[in-house]
């Protein structure tokens, strides 16, 4: 092979060049990793940046004035993503969720998504393409969004009170632009929506009863309410153990309020557990990544803003795909690279928090959640 000029990745988070294999790993959409997990979500960071600073994913002492964000130039082209997305989507991916930092700050994101709206399966299906957002911005961009193709949205609230949420977005926003957004959203059918509000005991977890209310009252099971325990992701947020409200506790507290039972799960590696309100006024769900861990059926690859495929949301090592987009390789190539890395996977970090926490003086840092999305 001809010498190609490899572009230099960022340096905080280790990323393998990855190795394309002699005999090239022909696209089936059947790719399986080690512990026999299919490939089927692909999660895409557009942008490092946030105009919230939460303390769980990016605190204001850390992510400060003078953090150095990653430069526009290192950030993934739309052209770059969508081909990446492509090759992923013959793979077996079937859905692309578009993360962040904040998505809509990524100018001009629903070019991107009219672009990876076009894709395919093996099978000729359009992906379900879907979006998390603080909703920060989502008033004004939700028609944009649905006219570009975008399915389904999830938006991250972490209280109803306004003075608790300002204090958790860290940047003095009001919940009652983000609850607009939710509306507008709703308005223009990006639906089922779904509210994501991360629990931390003694900062909000006497919310949960309140923004259960809300929802069940004003949207009528139209939206689909999720409690996520706080994890120990990244190296920043100061994560303890005894903050961590188990889901179990949450759906305790729900259940003396509105009666609950458990129903099935939507799909094989849904990351939350269902719960439907016995009179019929809609469903919640608890995500329990700290307390009962799904890492046997994780099927999910997070794509990095600028480029670098990581296996796992708590990795420390990830896989710079840039360097091969950028390199001049072919599509062939890429995809057979690809291949390699997921058949190459066991990453189950959930199952062996204990273990590896003892570990955790090996020097190298655990990723951001605002760098490859939640």
């Amino acid at each position: 092979m001809t010498e190609k000029v490899i572009p230099l990745a960022d340096h905080r988070y280790a990323a393998a060049l990855p190795r394309i294999p002699a005999q090239p790993i022909t696209p089936t959409g059947l790719l399986s990793d080690t512990l026999g997990r299919p490939l089927r979500d692909l999660r895409i960071s557009v942008t490092d940046r946030c105009n919230f600073r939460c303390g769980y994913c990016m605190p204001k002492e850390v992510f400060d004035k003078h953090y150095q964000f990653l430069p526009h130039t290192s950030l993934l082209s739309f052209e770059e993503i969508t081909r990446t997305a492509r090759l992923f989507a013959a793979h077996g991916v079937q859905k692309i969720r578009l993360t962040g930092g904040e998505p809509l700050l990524r100018k001009h994101v629903e070019v991107l998504v009219e672009m990876l709206a076009q894709l395919r399966t093996p099978d000729g299906e359009p992906l379900d393409l879907t979006l998390t957002t603080n909703g920060s911005l989502l008033a004004r961009k939700a028609q944009a969004l649905k006219d570009a193709g975008l399915k389904r949205i999830t938006v991250s609230l972490d209280a109803l009170d306004d003075a608790i949420f300002r204090r958790m977005n860290d940047a003095d926003f009001p919940v009652a632009d983000v609850l607009a957004g939710i509306e507008a959203a709703e308005r223009v059918g990006l639906g089922p929506i779904k509210v994501n509000m991360v629990v931390q005991r003694g900062v909000n977890d006497h919310e949960i009863v309140p923004m259960a209310r809300h929802f069940r009252e004003h949207f009528g099971g139209r939206v689909v309410l999720r409690f996520i325990e706080f994890m120990d992701v990244g190296e920043t947020n100061g994560w303890r153990m005894d903050q961590v409200v188990p889901s179990s506790e949450v759906v305790t507290r729900l259940h003396d309020a509105f009666p609950l039972q458990q129903i099935d799960a939507n799909y094989a590696g849904e990351t939350a557990e269902r719960w439907a309100y016995a009179d019929g006024r809609g469903e919640i769900g608890v995500i329990s990544s700290v307390t009962h861990a799904f890492c046997r059926d994780c099927n999910r690859a997070r794509l990095s803003t600028e480029g670098k495929l990581f296996l796992c949301l708590f990795a420390t090592q990830g896989h710079d795909l840039r360097s091969l987009l950028r390199g001049g390789f072919s599509d062939e190539q890429i995809a057979s690279a690809i291949g390699l890395i997921w058949q190459g996977r066991g990453d189950r970090y959930s199952e062996l928090r204990g273990a590896q926490a003892a570990e955790a003086g090996s020097g190298q840092r655990r990723v951001e959640m605002h760098y490859i999305g939640g």
